[in-house]
């Protein structure tokens, strides 16, 4: 019987992936986020209403069809949206799929510190992948909407005090977030974690720029252009100096 305890409203699902963790994942989109980044690719996942609604045992059961892809590195990746925004329904969700020994992965803008999630980081989520918007307040409002960069940070905190594995995801958009003082002020502030594995740059691209269109919203980075090779090695070189492996998605 479906309850709101054993229901997860997701956005979309997208088997095969392998740009969302380690090895071949399952990636389950789930539905709202409180966060409106102006890059945004997915933007019809930011509003709370709709999406599909899934009992957890069916989603268990599509990773375990997929299980025999995964390998050793491979599982599950629940992103969004902003996936912990449910996180009291994905306990357990993530507690059976650590009973069928899956990997289980959660992309996150690390908003959400309340003892739903803790339990979640705690027990169940082998990685957690935490986007960073951008190293000052002015930045992270102009970004997301929302004021508060710190909340990532308390996140961020939280996850390399348990000792559990960590990656940094970081959108490279010329003129805003790849500026040389960012950069350093980034790698500055995370080179004493030891949970973080490494930090992946995310290439801007306008892919989602006609959803926006689609939904009736203002596409405000219309002006900003794609990363050249060079600006994404020079970010590449900059955060090497801090962390272990630095990977150009």
């Amino acid at each position: 019987m479906k309850t709101e305890e054993n229901i997860l409203r997701v956005h979309s699902i997208e088997s095969f992936g392998t740009h969302d963790g380690p090895g071949i994942r399952l990636v389950i989109f789930l539905q709202g986020c409180k966060l409106k980044c102006l890059y945004c690719h997915n933007p019809d996942t930011i509003e709370n209403s709709g999406g599909t609604e899934y009992h957890i045992e069916d989603l268990v059961e599509l990773a375990l069809k997929m299980k025999p892809y995964f390998g050793k590195k491979g599982g599950v990746t629940v992103s969004g949206g902003e996936p912990l925004l449910q996180s009291k329904e994905l306990i357990p969700f993530f507690k059976r799929l650590k009973e069928e020994g899956i990997h289980t992965n959660i992309d996150t803008n690390g908003r959400i510190l309340n003892h739903f999630t803790q339990e979640l980081l705690d027990e169940y989520a082998d990685l957690v992948m935490l986007d960073i918007k951008h190293m000052t307040e002015e930045g992270y409002l102009e970004l997301t909407g929302m004021s508060c960069k710190e909340t990532t940070f308390n996140f961020a905190k939280y996850r390399e005090k348990s000792g559990k594995k960590m990656w940094l995801r970081y959108v490279l958009i010329p003129g805003i977030t790849n500026k040389p003082e960012l950069l350093h002020a980034m790698g500055s502030y995370f080179k004493d974690y030891k949970t973080i594995e490494k930090i992946e740059i995310q290439p801007y691209h306008k892919l989602g720029m006609h959803k926006w269109e689609a939904l009736g919203w203002e596409y405000q980075l219309k002006d900003a252009r794609e990363n050249t090779p060079e600006e994404l090695e020079e970010a590449s070189k900059i955060l090497s100096q801090y962390f272990k492996e630095v990977k150009i998605n």
